[in-house]
């Protein structure tokens, strides 16, 4: 193992993890750890169709889910040339699908067209424009909180997005003009910033597991600006015609687990759904004027290891509006189907889509599979289930009703922190079914072993779930330590208590008076009625943490 505290640790949890669940797949998991057989046990996997029961299943899936997250774990796969494998191959199967897809483009009356197939995307179009109504002329762009193709690093908060040089690509041109009437535009212009042409976006992967990373292309700032603005109008749009997107993963968990009983519903994932959704396929279903517009803010080329690459994808992720722009497209693919099948699509009742994550009656799953499959897409065999007792959606695995989702370890813990919210991931798994109290007692010396690893007077600071991680969690209130003040019981907690905090000194006043404008929270500190401002909370701001004291109840 790659540190004294993994070894110490993180290995004597997933043993001892490994002996209290005591099955054949635990003992395999035990093995390789055991001879450091780092490889095979990264691509471990349990299929629930396998199971007849919730418990035997959940036990098998935690203990091989457990390190498969584990960026720490030393496998010897190049996880980025796997991403960079993938970005490839996605690319190839956008060509494929707009090679499929042009005769319809050319015209209907392409001799390669096929009239049933001209009907269909007709319907698709159709019901594209129904959710997303008429495309806005004139909105108002908004910032996002991650980088862009001049903004890297730390240095990326609104303030110093509006302080470096801005972005844009030629199609976008016409966006100029309504970003020149912007705050930001005229803090540029105080700083003499003139915006930059570029071609496109830039390649780059951010951790997935610990077999490979995950591609993610970062959009000229001005691009992004307007993308995200689109965006939000789709999301209103599509939460207006029933897809509640602000509510969706707690609804998807609800109807999955529902589903794991009834059958009446599959659940479909697609894998490298963004990446997948070719030119062409958008072009054939949106609307043309949402088309034409979305067409402008999109980047046509990405920057790949230094060379520019054409893209025949439409947008990828990191796009302000791909997820949006996805959620739409699926959900008027299943609708269509429903429709050809006599069946009224209710969104929000019996059709259910966030992304790529769509929840469909079971009687049309075969047609939607066949139509996603000649779309481009392709289904993810592993999370998408039409028949049994196991449903997964929106991050909820369901086995017959019961909550089955293992708990994964992804960052190495080095700090209390950390083993306070792996020590709650495990405790999270132990009471997922109140009826299997087996589970319960098999993984007690696993939560022990991680308690282990904590400063004693840390240990000792439980409390309830609903205060997450700055505590263990522990439903015995007589293990909590709490006090009451002026009525209100106070308990006592693990933290945060230093902030990286940036002050406007370092901004000219216009940077200073356009990111009032854009809504940027100052940063106060003091008691009420004398507070100072500090300026701005960066991401991940949080620079230590100490024991004291939260209200609770």
């Amino acid at each position: 193992m790659p540190s004294t505290l993994l070894e110490q640790c993180v290995r004597k949890t997933a043993l001892a993890m490994c002996e209290g669940l005591a099955s054949p797949v635990s003992l395999g998991v035990y093995l390789r750890i055991k001879h450091g057989e780092w490889d095979d046990l990264a691509v471990m996997r349990v299929d629930p169709k396998h199971y007849l029961d919730a418990s035997a299943y959940s036990r098998d899936a935690q203990c091989v889910a457990f390190l498969r997250k584990y960026e720490a774990l030393p496998t010897s796969f190049d996880r980025e040339a796997v991403a960079l494998d993938l970005f490839w191959q996605s690319e190839k199967q956008c060509f494929r699908s707009n090679e499929r897809l042009h005769p319809y483009i050319e015209g209907f009356s392409h001799p390669e067209t096929n009239e049933a197939l001209r009907r269909f995307f007709l319907r698709v179009r159709k019901n594209v424009g129904t959710l997303l109504g008429p495309c806005p002329d004139v909105l108002d762009g908004r910032f996002g909180p991650g980088a862009t193709f001049g903004d890297r690093g730390l240095l990326i908060t609104v303030p110093d997005k509006m302080t470096e040089r801005p972005t844009l690509t030629p199609s976008s041109l016409p966006y100029l003009f309504q970003w020149c009437g912007t705050a930001w535009a005229s803090a540029c212009v105080e700083g003499s910033r003139d915006p930059e042409f570029v071609r496109g976006n830039r390649f780059t992967t951010v951790p997935k597991d610990c077999t490979k990373h995950r591609g993610i292309a970062v959009e000229p700032s001005v691009n992004l600006f307007f993308q995200l603005a689109y965006g939000r109008v789709m999301k209103r749009r599509l939460s207006a015609s029933g897809f509640n997107l602000k509510e969706a993963q707690s609804i998807h968990k609800q109807v999955a687990c529902e589903a794991s009983i009834k059958g009446h519903f599959a659940t479909i994932d697609l894998s490298n759904a963004s990446d997948t959704v070719c030119t062409n396929l958008v072009k054939l279903v949106l609307p043309s004027m949402w088309f034409e517009a979305l067409s402008m803010l999109r980047s046509p080329a990405t920057l790949v290891k230094g060379k520019w690459v054409h893209l025949e994808k439409f947008s990828s992720m990191g796009n302000g509006f791909t997820f949006e722009l996805e959620t739409a497209i699926f959900a008027a693919v299943v609708m269509t189907v429903m429709q050809d099948h006599d069946i009224s699509p209710l969104p929000g009742k019996n059709l259910f889509v966030f992304g790529d994550d769509i929840l469909c009656q079971t009687e049309v799953f075969p047609t939607v599979i066949s139509a996603l499959r000649y779309l481009g897409f392709t289904p993810n065999q592993k999370k998408t289930f039409s028949e049994g007792p196991f449903r997964e959606s929106c991050g909820g695995d369901y086995f017959n009703g019961v909550d089955v989702r293992p708990y994964s370890l992804e960052e190495e813990p080095c700090e209390p922190q950390q083993f306070i919210s792996m020590a709650n991931g495990i405790r999270r798994v132990m009471l997922q079914n109140s009826l299997d109290t087996h589970r319960s007692r098999d993984l007690r010396k696993a939560w022990w072993t991680v308690l282990d690893c904590l400063p004693s007077h840390i240990r000792r600071l439980r409390g309830p779930v609903e205060l997450g991680d700055l505590v263990i969690h522990d439903g015995d209130e007589s293990l909590w330590n709490f006090r009451w003040r002026y009525s209100i019981r106070y308990i006592q907690v693990y933290r945060p208590a230093r902030f990286s905090r940036i002050s406007w000194d370092n901004w000219r006043p216009g940077v200073v008076l356009a990111s009032a404008l854009y809504g940027v929270r100052d940063t106060l500190i003091g008691p009420p009625g004398n507070q100072r401002s500090v300026g701005v909370t960066p991401r991940d701001a949080v620079l230590g943490y100490k024991v004291g004291w939260v209200p609770y109840s």
